[in-house]
């Protein structure tokens, strides 16, 4: 076993899940959750971090910020905590308590938008907050998570090889779209040395990332109310989305197995499964991204009753949401 000094010392890149047994599918799930931050933002933070670095954005008191649906703020608070930089996340609603109060361990400073902007929903108006933070102080350093190279270059970098390495006769890559680092990262290094791989991009319904029309989205991770900059769709192969219902299903069902994964992960599994499903005619070899892991989501999706009680508590709840989420 490794000896570390820094929690971004360690980080599992090896593990795979073979989803045969539990959803009778030829599909690889990469394990990306098992490290200090839990989850696969912990290679952006640290590629962007690294880079503000080392071209001398970070001055002495400087403050980082950035707006995060959760994970990205878990690792910045981690990789602050572990250098000694002071780091404000700015998030919304949907962001799950341990989540936040996480961050607050961590000693990051959060801030939580309780109402959605009329363009743009929620990340719009986080978005809007973080600008209007920068330009009240100039010790502010927005890593911009949604328009920095060094999201998807952590992951040409790192993901998309280790891949390639386990999997040398892989067919079709699984990955979810939320910022598009991770997508456009893999997509970018397939595209450039494996072009035979497949790469299909799993959107939250309720999304506009890809051009849907927007809806309600409860379980963060996946998905945006702002098209990401990041995205260049001309190395998508395919899209698919995917409901709520069908990511919680998923969620659930790969806990009766044991194996207890986040929000995006279902969405991707979900999304996997559906693509495999209709696309029979030979064996494939087929690995999907686990962005994270499930502890965070215990008040939410692997909570009895949820999201119909959470529907329920909004003002206005139109009849239609039932018929959406009768499977509670």
């Amino acid at each position: 076993m490794p000896v570390i000094s820094e929690p971004t010392d360690f980080n599992e890149e090896e593990l795979y899940v073979d989803l045969r047994a539990t959803f009778g599918i030829p599909l690889f799930l990469k394990c990306e959750g098992f490290n200090f931050a839990g989850s696969i933002k912990l290679k952006a933070a640290a590629e962007m971090l690294r880079s503000a670095e080392q071209e001398g954005a970070l001055k002495p008191g400087s403050i980082l910020v950035e707006s995060s649906s959760g994970n990205l703020g878990v690792a910045l608070s981690m990789i602050a905590a572990s250098r000694g930089y002071r780091f404000l996340c700015v998030t919304d609603t949907r962001c799950n308590l341990p989540t936040r109060r996480l961050m607050e361990a961590l000693g990051s400073t959060v801030h939580v938008i309780d109402k959605p902007a009329l363009h743009g929903g929620f990340l719009g108006a986080r978005l809007a907050h973080v600008r209007a933070l920068c330009a009240s102080d100039d010790r502010y350093l927005w890593l911009n998570q949604y328009a920095n190279p060094n999201n998807w270059k952590a992951h040409y970098r790192t993901t998309a090889p280790a891949i390639a390495r386990r999997f040398p006769q892989l067919d079709v890559l699984f990955v979810g779209a939320g910022t598009t680092g991770t997508l456009m990262g893999c997509a970018r290094w397939f595209w450039q040395w494996r072009r035979r791989v497949r790469i299909v991009a799993v959107d939250a319904a309720g999304s506009v990332t890809f051009g849907g029309k927007p809806g309600r989205r409860l379980i963060p991770g996946l998905g945006t109310s702002v098209r990401p900059s990041l995205l260049d769709e001309s190395y998508v192969n395919e899209v698919v989305h995917v409901g709520e219902a069908e990511t919680i299903r998923a969620c659930r069902r790969l806990a009766g197995r044991g194996f207890l994964f986040g929000g995006s992960t279902g969405t991707v599994v979900s999304g996997a499964s559906d693509w495999l499903a209709r696309h029979p005619e030979r064996p494939l070899t087929a690995v999907a991204i686990a962005p994270d892991l499930g502890e965070r989501y215990l008040d939410t999706v692997y909570q009895a009753g949820w999201p119909h009680d959470a529907l329920s508590d909004e003002a206005g709840v139109r009849a239609g949401s039932d018929a959406v989420f009768q499977w509670v």
